[in-house]
């Protein structure tokens, strides 16, 4: 940079996986920034975008894999924005949806730092979509709660209330919720949600190896075991999944995501 001044971070979500669901704006910034740190899932087909002269960064999270601590990730982030004039922190799916983009987004600023956000389209809104699955009907439901799978592996974690999801019924959405499934649907069956409860899960979303099951609660965990459904992956639980419109599903993109096995 020529001056003194701090350059701009820009935290992008770079949606579930499809290029052509970039926003407009992401994908300008993307291929105009000067560096570009991004995570895991973000395919290569989006980090293609960038200029020759970007320089590109992995802090990807995977599970049993290394992975770059936040802490560290934040403090990448504060010296690169003294060199650059235009940051991007390219996140999968929405930056503040489960993307610890806001905790990023408070460092950033605490330091006098820039920051805006552009939003990206999450899977947790693109799966069922893709599939035809509405998350609110007004035959079945006048609600929609996205929640984190993460609960009860890292209980450093705020606790999850399954018992007061239960009694608020409706569509529940889950997140990164494939390797702690037993444990969800045992609290979801134990707080008195029905094992008939429609469910459904979906791995891949929007790119090459996308697949839907749908099920029911109570079979969810014996079903996500014998197709073999891993990470990244969205749970659907509730009415609205019988309200499946199949012929929604358009063919997935030229893409391939990592995946967690």
């Amino acid at each position: 940079m020529n001056d003194d001044q701090p350059g701009v971070v820009y935290l992008i979500g770079a949606g579930p996986g499809d290029p052509d669901l970039l926003t407009v704006k992401g994908h300008k910034l993307i291929s105009q920034c000067d560096v570009l740190v991004y995570d895991a899932l973000v395919p290569n087909e989006i980090l293609e975008l960038v200029n020759d002269g970007c320089r590109c960064i992995f802090v990807g999270k995977r599970r049993g894999h290394h992975s770059t601590p936040q802490l560290k990730t934040n403090a990448l982030l504060l010296e690169l924005v003294q060199e650059y004039k235009t940051v991007v922190r390219l996140k999968g799916g929405d930056p503040f949806v489960f993307g610890r983009g806001g905790e990023e987004a408070a460092y950033l600023k605490k330091n006098g730092i820039a920051v805006q956000v552009v939003p990206g389209i999450t899977s947790g809104i693109a799966a069922p979509a893709y599939f035809g699955i509405p998350l609110t009907h007004r035959l079945a439901g006048s609600s929609v709660t996205f929640v984190t799978g993460h609960e009860g592996i890292d209980q450093r974690r705020p606790g999850v209330n399954w018992e007061a999801l239960v009694q608020a019924g409706n569509t529940l959405v889950i997140y990164m919720g494939v390797h702690n499934l037993f444990y969800i649907v045992h609290q979801l069956l134990s707080y008195g949600r029905s094992s008939d409860t429609p469910a459904a899960v979906i791995q891949q979303a929007t790119v090459i190896g996308q697949r839907c099951l749908k099920t029911s609660l109570g079979k969810l965990v014996q079903d996500v075991e014998t197709y073999k459904f891993v990470s990244p992956s969205i749970i659907i639980i509730g009415e609205t999944v019988d309200f499946q419109i199949e012929e929604c599903a358009p063919p997935p993109a030229a893409v391939t995501m990592p995946i967690d096995c």
